[in-house]
């Protein structure tokens, strides 16, 4: 195990940097220019094209791309990953302070999602072929269907706007009230996040567990006596939920693409709404650490998956 993870680290070692080297030539090869994107009217009734060329200069980007890309690597080996064009801030700073919000609403979002497909994937799996089934197919497929962001402003109307139940944008009322407060804004973006990921889950949880319903081991179990719940709650289902750790993993990257949309619907502060305001704003530093930031958590997802998968299954072999 432990080679295995050393080689696998390494691996992902190497796939990080050519990813860094990906993201920044092509956010240096995208069109516009982000000096021009920056500067105010009156800057250039003062300095005009002398001012551009100055201030383009002062950020390097006049130099050669390899050149950028030299100094660029050099400071991030120092985990210093470059200042905002915007706001003159440290990006490390800025990506490190969103991240907080970010895990916070994508961890409630993958317990609520957890909370549903397990539950409703194991009751359509023993009542299969039956109406019961076909609702909870018809439930996962209409999650899935809809586009989070449709959700998320329904939500709004009804439950803010209508209702008056639940804030509608923020992650925390000004003057709020601490914990309670983070939690009604949590609510809605959180939910609706769960529930995107809940309906490929409960149909990955249906379909492990039929297979398991019908191994020789649930058959002899049953032979011998076993209560049906029984059989399924303490065999079967704790079997079948070990691909779930796989398919978990793979999903947190898919669960952050919807949370940078769902953080736009509800202004929730986190990394999402920060690389969209960059990607408007042409804020190289912060695209490319953006970029960074999710290649780092995917490939960690990825080995912490292979780990976990062997860890839980003596049947699993890492070489």
């Amino acid at each position: 195990m432990t080679a295995f993870v050393v080689r696998r680290i390494l691996v992902n070692i190497v796939v990080f940097i050519l990813i860094g080297i990906g993201v920044f030539l092509l956010v240096r090869a995208a069109p516009g220019d982000p000096v021009r994107m920056m500067i105010r009217p009156e800057d250039m009734q003062e300095g005009g094209e002398a001012f551009i060329a100055a201030r383009r200069a002062e950020l390097g980007l006049d130099d050669p791309i390899l050149i950028q890309y030299g100094r660029w690597f050099l400071d991030a080996l120092t985990g210093n990953l470059g200042d905002s064009f915007v706001n003159r801030q440290p990006v490390s700073g800025l990506l490190l302070k969103r991240l907080g919000p970010t895990v916070l609403l994508m961890s409630t979002a993958l317990a609520i999602s957890l909370l549903i497909a397990i539950p409703l994937g194991t009751i359509a799996a023993v009542r299969r072929n039956t109406s019961v089934d076909y609702a909870a197919a018809a439930l996962s497929l209409g999650v899935i269907s809809v586009p989070s962001f449709f959700l998320g402003i329904v939500s709004i109307y009804i439950f803010s706007l209508q209702l008056g139940w639940l804030p509608s944008s923020g992650m925390s009322t000004p003057g709020g009230g601490g914990g309670t407060d983070v939690l009604q804004h949590l609510i809605m973006p959180a939910a609706i996040l769960g529930l995107a990921s809940a309906g490929p889950l409960t149909r990955y949880v249906r379909g492990s567990l039929i297979d398991e319903l019908s191994a020789d081991y649930v058959r002899t179990a049953e032979a011998k006596g076993a209560a049906p719940g029984r059989v399924v709650t303490r065999h079967a289902l704790r079997n079948s939920l070990i691909p779930l750790i796989t398919i978990i993993m793979i999903n947190v990257p898919q669960m952050l693409a919807g949370a940078v949309v769902l953080e736009q619907v509800f202004a929730w502060p986190g990394m999402g709404q920060l690389a969209v305001r960059a990607v408007t704003a042409q804020d190289y530093p912060v695209i490319v650490g953006f970029a960074l930031y999710v290649a780092a958590l995917v490939l960690i997802c990825n080995l912490l998956a292979d780990i976990a998968y062997a860890a839980v299954d003596p049947r699993v072999k890492v070489t």
